[in-house]
Parts: C-alpha cells; structure tokens; sequence
C-alpha cells in the first residue's frame, strides 16, 4: 500500500530528543509529533513549507516529549491528542523538568484522548494509533504504511527505560513482541531518540528483546 504521508525529523534539545512532521505533500496537511524541548525550530519549517498542522500529538507525556505542548498549542490552534493514561504524568511534567534540572514547563491538557486503532487523518493519509504502553502507561505509536513513530518504546538496538514512575518492563517488552513487531520487517522505525532503524533488524538484533523467555512475552 502506497504511503502518501512523508515524515521529517528533528532532533532537538539537550535530551537529543527527535520530534517530527508527518506531512502530507499535496494538501499541505500536517501534524506535529512530541514537541520537546528545542522544538521552537519547526515553527520556521512549517512557515517555509506553508503546511497547516492540522494537531499535535504526543507519543507520551514525559516533559522532554511534551515541553513545548503549550507554545505550539497556543500558536497554531490544533488540538493535542495523548492517550489517557499519560494525563497525571503530563500534569505533573513542570516538576519532572525541575527534578532533571530544566526549567519548569506546563502542559494544556489534551483536547481528546488517543484510543487503539483510531486513524488520525492527515491529509490524504492517516496515521494509526497503536498502544504500546511500557515506557508509560499510556505510551503509544504512530503508524503509517512503511514506518512507524514509536516514541520511547524501541529504539535502534535499545528500548525504553523502566525506572521512572509507571515504567513496566514486562509490559514494554509485550508491547514490542506482540504489536511493533507484528509490523512488516521493511517497516521504518523512528525513535524518540537516535536513528532510526527497522523492524526486521530488531527482531534480529535488539539485545533487549532478542531471545526472551516465554514469561516476558
């Protein structure tokens, strides 16, 4: 299946966070994925590709994903959409950013809530949301025919960490085995951080997922 969509990502702020555009080029159409912190640059991206963004979106609500959630908000009037399970972290994110020694940064909260499955159109494409809670609660990814967003779920031979409040080992990895890795192998994967890689390298290659035991899965 043709993907009209095309992604262009940001690498942004003192967390080398990635944030992205999934635009569509005929209509102009587009959304905004994890505005974090540095994130201020796409306002002149979106101004030189005249796209009207159409919703921001967060693939969790810890601050260096959702710091600049009120800027954008405020400047482009779209809704934010996050799963609902995020909402008391995202509330809670000016104290998070204090506690790693950032400025502290409130949030708006979210517009409408993200379900599994539902379809955000953009333009004359559409992303589709799936849950891969783990990294957080209400973690979730973005996919779209040939890639997917997925946040702090997978990364390039890495995955997530666990430590922080509502963080679920178990849980991240039985996000990965049974709904990232269901995707096909080709599959375009772009992280929250770092490069991107692909589905069918992971599978392959991923320490942290390569080989578990049956009681992870």
């Amino acid at each position: 299946m043709e993907n009209p969509l095309k992604i262009e990502a940001f690498p942004i702020g003192p967390l080398e966070n990635n944030a992205f555009l999934v635009v569509d080029p005929e209509s102009r159409e587009a959304v905004l994925v994890d505005p974090g912190m540095g994130s201020e640059v796409i306002f002149e991206a979106i101004k030189e590709q005249g796209l009207r963004v159409t919703a921001t979106l967060n693939t969790h609500a810890h601050f260096d994903h959702a710091y600049n959630n009120a800027i954008f908000r405020q400047e482009l009037g779209c809704p934010l959409l996050m799963h609902e399970a995020d909402l008391g972290l995202l509330r809670e994110m000016s104290s998070h950013a204090a506690l790693f020694g950032f400025p502290p940064r409130t949030s708006p909260d979210p517009d409408a809530f993200l379900t599994p499955g539902q379809e955000i159109r953009v333009g004359h494409g559409a992303l589709r949301v799936l849950h891969t809670p783990g990294h957080t609660p209400g973690g979730v990814s973005f996919a779209a025919p040939g890639w997917v967003i997925t946040g702090d779920t997978l990364f390039a031979q890495s995955i997530g960490r666990t430590d922080l409040p509502g963080g679920d080992y178990d849980q991240l990895v039985h996000s990965i085995q049974t709904v990232l890795f269901t995707l096909p192998e080709s599959t375009e994967v772009y992280p929250g951080h770092g490069p991107a890689t692909l589905i069918g390298y992971e599978k392959r290659h991923n320490p942290f997922v390569k080989g578990l035991p049956a009681h992870v899965l």
